[in-house]
């Protein structure tokens, strides 16, 4: 069979060939259009506050804008569930919280890697937890706390917003440290646990830095110690918890994660600008203000944490026999 040769078919053969496997990042300039950040809880929580700040600075330096959407729900892992899910084009990221790391020391029925179903662009603040007590309570301090819980067990409450949170899990952590014991009163969040406490049904409330510092300026609550690291003062005068017992240290944190196989000058780009959103003067304040550390870090440094949080807390969640409700 002779075979017909038609002028220039091999060119565009060619061509047609290399726009096949041609990686889709290299289509266009990042970002070529609007930037979906996904948010897995309510509209005006703390989460959402913090997305919105960043995500609207975000896109200022992207030159696209960043459109948050709330996927409220089981605890953070719609949102998250949805990401990992995602074309991994940079076009759709989620902003994490802490609260990660907890439901996956809970949990084993997740719907995605905690770790490897992402890749983690960057933190954005961290705060850390705070113990605190009514004005009028006789406990005086975080060492007469743990005198009190281990010579008489069970006899003193300490809250959370549910079980399984960080706030549970670092109760139970102290419990386990100092060989004291406590019960844990769960609370759905909202102004539950401050009430109980100032009407004195409840002896330590356990909540993050961000709501117990308002409470604690305006004198309505006494800080007994915050769970920030040996030496690192959240607020003037406040011990930490790493004082006393020094494995007990733990920083809540939001960061921005992108479906894993993003490419990696996506995430270098994202990590570069949120860097240079974080030192922009209003926004550091801003994140200040609500209780934070405004701390960006690099991705591996943001892998790290959420690893190490998660190998830490699932300890304690074994340790202690801690079960999801």
């Amino acid at each position: 069979m002779i075979k017909q040769y038609i002028p220039g078919a091999r060119l565009v053969l060619a061509g047609l060939l290399a726009a096949c496997v041609l990686p889709v990042h290299a289509q266009g300039e990042y970002p070529a259009r609007p930037i979906k950040l996904l948010v897995g809880f309510a509209a005006g929580g703390g989460s959402d506050v913090v997305a919105r700040l960043v995500g609207k600075n975000l896109g200022e330096r992207l030159g696209q804008a960043v459109i948050v959407e709330n996927r409220a729900g089981d605890g953070g892992n719609i949102a998250s569930a949805q990401v990992a899910k995602a074309e991994p084009d940079g076009y759709t990221l989620v902003l994490m919280t802490s609260g990660h790391a907890t439901n996956a020391a809970m949990r084993k029925d997740l719907p995605f890697q905690p770790v490897k179903s992402y890749e983690w662009v960057s933190t954005i603040t961290t705060y850390p937890l705070a113990l605190s007590v009514a004005p009028s309570s006789p406990i005086q301090s975080f060492g007469d706390f743990l005198q009190r819980i281990r010579t008489e067990k069970d006899r003193y409450t300490y809250t959370s917003v549910g079980v399984g949170t960080a706030m549970h899990l670092v109760g139970e952590w102290i419990m386990a440290e100092s060989g004291g014991s406590a019960l844990h009163v769960p609370f759905k969040g909202g102004s539950a646990p401050i009430t109980e406490l100032l009407a004195g049904r409840v002896d330590v409330m356990i909540d993050t830095m961000t709501n117990t510092a308002p409470l604690y300026k305006s004198q309505r609550v006494r800080l007994l110690a915050s769970t920030a690291p040996k030496g690192v003062q959240a607020l003037p005068g406040v011990p930490s918890v790493a004082d006393s017992l020094p494995a007990v240290v733990y920083d809540s944190w939001l960061g921005i994660a992108a479906p894993a196989g993003t490419p990696r000058e996506v995430i270098a780009r994202l990590n570069r600008e949120l860097r240079a959103v974080l030192d922009i003067p209003a926004v550091h304040q801003q994140l200040v203000d609500w209780g934070g550390t405004p701390r960006a870090s690099s991705p591996d440094e943001f892998r790290t944490r959420v690893e190490s949080d998660i190998e830490r807390l699932r300890a304690v969640v074994v340790q202690r026999k801690i079960q999801a409700d």
